[in-house]
Formats: C-alpha cells, sequence, structure tokens
C-alpha cells in the first residue's frame, strides 16, 4: 500500500471551517460551536463568518467579552470589508480608540436602536445585556469560553441562531464570591457560556480547528498534550519556518544560558534555588527582568513565515506573564525605563495576545502549598501558549515535589462535569518537558 501524503495544515484548518460556514448557513441547527486552540485563528473565523452572514442582507450581532476584544474585532472586520457598515454598541462615557476611529464606516452609540442602519453590531455581553428591544437573526459569540453562563442567558433573547467560538483550554470565568451554592447545577452561573449550552442542547454541533498559527512546532506538541488531552492539535509551520537568532555576544552567565537554550529549542527553565518566598519574590521578579532586557540587549532576531529575512525582537514583541497583580507590579519596577514597552500583566489579561517572546513566572514557584487557584490548568495554558518563538520559565525548584506532596483534597460534588485536563497532570507534563530541554537525558 501506497504510504498516506499528510494533509498540508492550511488545507486541514479550511476544511475545518468550510464545515462550520456550511451548518450556519444550513440554518439545521440553532448553535454551532467552534472549539479553537491558542492561535488558530479563531478572530479570522470571527470575521470571516461575519462577512458571509452580513452578505445574506440579514443583521449581525456579535458580543465579545472585553472592550478589547470589541475593537480588536471591529479593527479587523472594518478593514477586511469596509463596505460594511459596522456599528459599536458602547457605555455613553466610552471614548472610541484608533482601532475604530480609523474607520470611516464605523459608527459609535450608547443605543442599539441608533444602530439599525448597521450590518453588524458589535458590543460586550454586559453592554448587550442591557439592551431590551429587538431581535436579529444571527449572532457571533466571541471568547465563549470566557462567558459567564448567566452572561448568556441575559442575551439570549436577543438572537434567533447563534456561533460560539472560543478556547475551551484556557481560563474559565471566574467570581470573587462562593459559588458552591451552584455546583452541580445545570445552569450553573459559574460554568462557560459553553459548558451551559451543550448541556442543555447535546445535539448541537461543535467543531474543532486542528491548528495553531501562532505556536511554533517546538511547543504545539507541548501545548497539546499538557492542555488538549482529547482533541489536540499541531503547528501550522515548520521547525524550519521558525527560528530566533541571538545577534549580539552575552556574558554567559545563568540569564545568558537560558535565553540562549530558549532562542535554540523554544524552551528554558531558568530555575532559582528551593525556598519557600511571599508571593511577591523579589529575586523572581528580578530573574523575570533580567531575562527580558538581556533579550533585548543579545539583539534576538526573529525568522518566521511572516519574516523570513528576520524580524527585531523589539520590547514590545516581549511578554512577561504571572500569576499576581502585585508579582506584575514589581516585575514592572524591576524593568525600568528600559524595559518600558515590555508587556507585564496577569494571565487574565494575556489571554488572547500573541508575541515572539515570553518570560512565564510560573504558578507554584516558592510556595508551600498548591491551591486550586495555582493549580488550574487554564491560568499555566495561557501564560505556555502566548509565544510565536520561544517562552523562558522562571521558577524556584521543587515544584514538582510541592505538586507530589500536595494532590487534590477538594471533596467530590455530585453532578459536575470532570474538566480536562486536570490541573496538576498538565503541571507535571510541562515541568517533564522543561527537564528534557533544560537537562538533556534526564
Amino acid at each position: 500500500m501506497m504510504p498516506q501524503l499528510a494533509v498540508p495544515p492550511a488545507v486541514e484548518a479550511e476544511r475545518v471551517i468550510t464545515a462550520v460556514l456550511a451548518d450556519l448557513r444550513s440554518g439545521d441547527h440553532r448553535g454551532v460551536v467552534v472549539d479553537s486552540p491558542p492561535g488558530a485563528g479563531k478572530s479570522t473565523l470571527v470575521v470571516r463568518a461575519a462577512v458571509e452572514l452580513a452578505a445574506t442582507g440579514e443583521p449581525l450581532m456579535i458580543i465579545a467579552q472585553t472592550n478589547e476584544q470589541v475593537d480588536d474585532l471591529i479593527d479587523r472586520l472594518a478593514g477586511k470589508a469596509p463596505e460594511l457598515r459596522v456599528g459599536r454598541l458602547s457605555a455613553a462615557d466610552y471614548r472610541p480608540s484608533s482601532r475604530v476611529t480609523s474607520h470611516q464606516n464605523v459608527r459609535v452609540a450608547a443605543k442599539a436602536a441608533d444602530l439599525s442602519a448597521s450590518a453588524v453590531a458589535i458590543g460586550t455581553a454586559a453592554k448587550w445585556a442591557t439592551v431590551t428591544e429587538g431581535r436579529w437573526p444571527w449572532a457571533i459569540v466571541d471568547e465563549a469560553y470566557q462567558m459567564r453562563s448567566d452572561a448568556l442567558l441575559r442575551v439570549a433573547s436577543r438572537f434567533e441562531r447563534a456561533l460560539f467560538v472560543g478556547d475551551p483550554g484556557q481560563l474559565d470565568p471566574f467570581s470573587t464570591v462562593e459559588t458552591g451554592r451552584w455546583a452541580g447545577l445545570t445552569w450553573d452561573p459559574m460554568q462557560s457560556a459553553v459548558a451551559v449550552l451543550l448541556r442543555h442542547n447535546p445535539q448541537l454541533p461543535v467543531h474543532r480547528l486542528p491548528v495553531s498559527w501562532r505556536l511554533p512546532a517546538s511547543a504545539a506538541p507541548v501545548v497539546s498534550r499538557a492542555f488538549y488531552p482529547f482533541t489536540g492539535f499541531r503547528a501550522g509551520t515548520a521547525t524550519a519556518e521558525r527560528a530566533l537568532h541571538l545577534t549580539e555576544a552575552g556574558p554567559g552567565d545563568a540569564v545568558d544560558r537560558a535565553v540562549e537554550l530558549a532562542a535554540a529549542t523554544g524552551w528554558a527553565l531558568h530555575e532559582l534555588p528551593a525556598r519557600h518566598t511571599l508571593r511577591t519574590d523579589g529575586e523572581a521578579a528580578a530573574a523575570c527582568a533580567a531575562l527580558a532586557l538581556r533579550m533585548l540587549r543579545r539583539g534576538a532576531v526573529a525568522v518566521s513565515e511572516q519574516a523570513p529575512g528576520g524580524a527585531p525582537v523589539t520590547a514590545d514583541r516581549i511578554a512577561v506573564g504571572a500569576a499576581h497583580r502585585d508579582q506584575v507590579a514589581a516585575i514592572r519596577a524591576q524593568l525600568g525605563e528600559a524595559g518600558a514597552d515590555v508587556t507585564v500583566d496577569t494571565a487574565n489579561r494575556l489571554q488572547g495576545r500573541e508575541y515572539d517572546v515570553t518570560i512565564v513566572l510560573h504558578p507554584l514557584s516558592g510556595r508551600r502549598d498548591a491551591t486550586a487557584f495555582h493549580l488550574e490548568s487554564g491560568r499555566l495554558c495561557v501564560l505556555a501558549s502566548r509565544h510565536r518563538q520561544a517562552c523562558v520559565v522562571v521558577a524556584r525548584a521543587g515544584i514538582g515535589e510541592l505538586l507530589d506532596a500536595h494532590p487534590s483534597t477538594e471533596a467530590p460534588q455530585l453532578d459536575v462535569p470532570v474538566k480536562f485536563p486536570d490541573g496538576w497532570e498538565a503541571h507535571q507534563a510541562i515541568l517533564a518537558h522543561l527537564a528534557t530541554v533544560t537537562h538533556p537525558g534526564r
């Protein structure tokens, strides 16, 4: 028998997108769900679907979760289809960003009625929840796994059919209040909109985008195994298409070695001595800042399918991620003026963004215990999947022993769907890979 040739990533991705759009056009289902791994072209799909649905002549509403996401979608949609009239539904005190004002076909209004002439109206879920009149034949819900189910309930009466697009492997909706009272209920507001939708409508079609165009070949298999064990995805680029070159010499210290290893393999673990620390670990914050500054000092150049000749990794193409805002503040302070343009933020705020190089302060670094917050697989998934070239993890030694000493002790709850992957297992998978890169042969 002749061996079957592998399907090119672009062809495989296009097949799924074609099937999604066919399901939408058929009208056989009130909802269509699309699961997207990191960097799989989710926003591109949303824009493409919006253009096709708007072409039918029927008005369309798009629901995003944050104002940043709304403005990004408007910029993409208005740029892709300048002939479309796009409405930006916003609060009365909203000040349009340049991404909105740069397009003449975009109108901003605080009332949905004032956008009746728009082919597409876009707003946050919170803003759409204030709309009490009007009904749209179509809706697209972007970042649907970030949306709480009660937020979907508040806007569901505004549309007839919807496309739900999101990443199931990243952070779930969160709350600052105790949520145990709703655990096990099929309409639990702390479940994502998609989780509750599918529990009540299991017949709805679910498509899965199979390719990540962001993650390089060195990262896609690692992230896929750790956080998407039952669906999986692959990189859209081959190993030879991405490279990170360091054009300046360095002093050869531990920071240098981590930077060089990340450039060579796509990953590196910068390990600090084992120690229990305060949550704001000054030494770890300093290490994160030093790595970012060293990457700039070494003159990193990123070669990719977008820049075959190489493009400088400037400060705005580097991000540092942490679990807590006080850690973010400490890292920012350490970066100083030289690193003023480096992005430093929490996993929650980095979600959906991408960079050439990321430095990650491991959520369990220096801790005495492994809490549910720090073990959550989605948090580590976000931090480990923002990069196009390389990721350096900063952590104190002993995390593996910490995980072994703190298995899950939470009381099981009846009728609560099991979430995969398990946070404990996902953390171990990432640590195991970092060990093989940092200590070959282990």
